[in-house]
């Protein structure tokens, strides 16, 4: 119990750093710069090491099946933090101005055809487990710090869906209905399928090579 508790507020505050990397993406007229800053939040989730759904999805096969517990509690705390900031967010100031740019954003994404919003996840969790990977796995500090700059920045500017940030959007603009909860599903399953292409064919190749 203390350990899902502890996965639980891990899970909640990384939900809480996607939704400030959410906020100041919001707040930026220019897209390169939102998309740049908005690299923040995964930041302090990989240096704290705290439990996003999309950095730990890709490791689904490399663990034991207990490990979709983990993964599990790990969306419900990035939900509860994603919903209780972009909430929290309309009792202030800057509240009406994120709620409207963040409504166009989630109308665009509610537009759009159920196979597009699957492939454009399966290339966010493509991108999300280079980032989170790399950085474990690269020696040089920079290198480690470059990727997830740089896989942030590419997943916002060509559009793919990160299911957790989107939480954070449909929160703000107060607009999840059955619909977007739909959606959100298949976000979430994107995520994951993109999360564990390079391992299986890492996985693939090894054993040819044996």
């Amino acid at each position: 119990m203390r350990n899902i508790l502890n996965y639980l507020v891990k899970s909640f505050l990384a939900g809480v750093m996607i939704a400030t990397g959410g906020t100041v993406f919001l707040s930026c007229d220019n897209k390169v710069i939102g998309a740049s800053l908005f690299s923040i939040g995964l930041f302090v989730i990989v240096v704290r090491s705290l439990n996003l759904y999309t950095g730990k999805v890709g490791y689904i096969f490399d663990n034991k099946p207990s490990y979709l517990i983990e993964v599990l509690v790990t969306i419900v705390g990035n939900f509860i933090g994603t919903f209780a900031v972009g909430n929290l967010l309309h009792l202030t100031r800057v509240g009406e101005k994120l709620s409207e740019k963040a409504a166009a954003l989630c109308q665009t994404k509610l537009d759009d055809s159920v196979l597009s919003i699957l492939f454009l996840s399966v290339c966010c969790g493509i991108l999300m487990y280079l980032a989170v990977n790399g950085y474990r796995d690269y020696k040089h500090e920079i290198a480690k710090y470059i990727s997830v700059y740089i896989c942030v920045v590419v997943f916002i500017l060509c559009g793919f869906e990160h299911s957790i940030a989107n939480m954070y959007y449909f929160s703000v603009a107060s607009m999840w209905s059955v619909k977007s909860f739909g959606y959100m599903g298949i976000m979430i399953l994107g995520n994951a399928v993109g999360g564990v292409v390079f391992p299986l064919c890492k996985k693939l190749v090894k054993e040819k090579a044996e």
